[in-house]
């Protein structure tokens, strides 16, 4: 299933509650330190409390220190006492929607977090809704439960990541639970588990170049958030897979490199990622030494050449954040076109960080030429004294937004304008 929606509140730099709808591709612009990178990475913190074996309602374990200090890291105001408020909708072509919102509660003075309320709804019916009763949490949290529409209180519940999957004390009386009482937890965690959709996440920098690689024993699945493996998957592809995945790679993406193509070459036992003129093969060129620009989207394109030659149709939910990093502007518009293409020819969808006007206007000139407004959605995300807002900017048939922050993206049009502003007047003063 993919994510249609999430729902962010008191979540690192944003106060109030925060309703973000997911397209197939999702843009989110503003300015710097505003708080793009948070509302993008939601995604990732989210999966922590799914996919997890862990007991902690977030297994931030998984993330390492780059993304997130502590738990307090995400509490609006690093409050000790604070919380923070979760949502998700999945959607399904055949399946019934998944709704599921959750809150998080840190207790400072045990250093750990509990889920202080939980609500999982399918297809429109509440399944399960748990509620904290404020019970000492450090040997096992109470609960307020209700499953199906039968409740019962004080049930001792043991969680795995944002789900409870069974009773922790059975000395209750054993009338008092039903015999599948367990069961019913645990398989409404499992769905959810198993609809999450996989989070793919690409770091704002991407590793640089180095001149020789050893061959992996495996393939790698992804190129990584670095793109640290994107150079060991092309060499494992020319070596095992007689270059399948270089060939679609340079017939999809020969406009993105003009002139040339890319391809692996053997240096003594190691590997080095090449480009090769497209008018003379005995021109050839390291990547290590190719434009940073190459070296940066190179890892782009192979993931979308590894998704092209071997789909599937499990969701994918891409994020990136800045695609755009030292690339020639004139090459942004046509990374809007291959996120668009991917998203209508795979099953991944794409949330995108962004500072580039040229991305943006690409996509709402695909729209005026009759793309389906429906596969785009656009969030500007501003900051007033240290709150974050997340604006939804709508994009109608014809490509025109119904709001525009003022000032962003103007700096074009004041350098022009002061720019003949400065001509004039020195002119007036030649001819004075």
């Amino acid at each position: 299933m993919s994510l249609a929606r999430m729902t962010l509140g008191s979540y690192r730099c944003f106060s109030r509650p925060q309703d973000i709808e997911l397209r197939p591709v999702t843009l989110v612009l503003g300015r710097n330190n505003a708080g793009k990178s948070a509302l993008v990475r939601a995604p990732v913190v989210i999966g922590t409390g799914i996919r997890t074996e862990s007991p902690e309602p977030l297994d931030l374990d998984q993330l390492g220190e780059t993304m997130v200090d502590s738990f307090t890291d995400l509490v609006y105001g690093n409050r000790a006492l604070g919380s923070v408020q979760l949502g998700l909708r999945l959607d399904g072509r055949i399946l019934d929607p998944i709704e599921l919102s959750a809150t998080v509660q840190h207790i400072r003075e045990h250093h750990t977090q509990v889920v202080s309320e939980l609500t999982v709804t399918i297809g429109g019916v509440r399944r399960l809704r748990v509620e904290w009763e404020l019970t000492d949490p450090r040997p096992t949290p109470r609960y307020t439960v209700e499953v199906d529409g039968e409740t019962w209180t004080e049930v001792p519940l043991r969680f795995r990541g944002l789900f409870p999957v069974e009773v922790a004390d059975r000395d209750r009386p054993a009338d008092s639970l039903p015999p599948r009482f367990d069961g019913l937890l645990r398989e409404l965690s499992l769905k959810i588990r198993r609809s999450y959709p996989k989070v793919r996440y690409f770091g704002p920098f991407r590793d640089r170049p180095q001149r020789r690689y050893r061959l992996p024993g495996r393939t790698p699945p992804e190129v990584g958030i670095l793109g640290e493996h994107a150079a060991g998957i092309l060499a494992n592809d020319k070596v095992r897979h007689q270059s399948r995945l270089i060939r679609r790679l340079n017939n999809e993406f020969s406009d993105y490199l003009p002139g040339w193509k890319l391809d692996v070459a053997e240096r003594g036992g190691m590997w080095s990622v090449v480009l090769i003129s497209r008018d003379d093969d005995t021109i050839q060129v390291n990547l290590a030494d190719a434009g940073t620009g190459v070296a940066q989207a190179l890892p782009v394109f192979v993931q979308r050449a590894a998704d092209l030659l071997d789909p599937t149709d499990r969701p994918v939910l891409e994020i990136i954040e800045q695609p755009e990093l030292h690339l020639h502007p004139a090459a942004h518009a046509a990374l809007a076109d291959l996120y668009l293409t991917a998203a209508q020819r795979t099953s991944t969808q794409f949330l995108i960080e962004t500072h580039s006007e040229t991305l943006l206007l690409r996509l709402r000139r695909r729209i005026a030429e009759g793309l389906d407004s429906e596969l785009v959605a656009v969030y500007f995300v501003d900051s007033v004294d240290g709150a974050a807002t997340a604006r939804r900017i709508h994009v109608d048939e014809f490509g025109n937004l119904d709001y525009w922050p003022e000032g962003v993206f103007s700096e074009d049009y004041e350098e022009t304008k002061n720019l003949a502003r400065a001509q004039w007047e020195r002119r007036d003063a030649r001819a004075g």
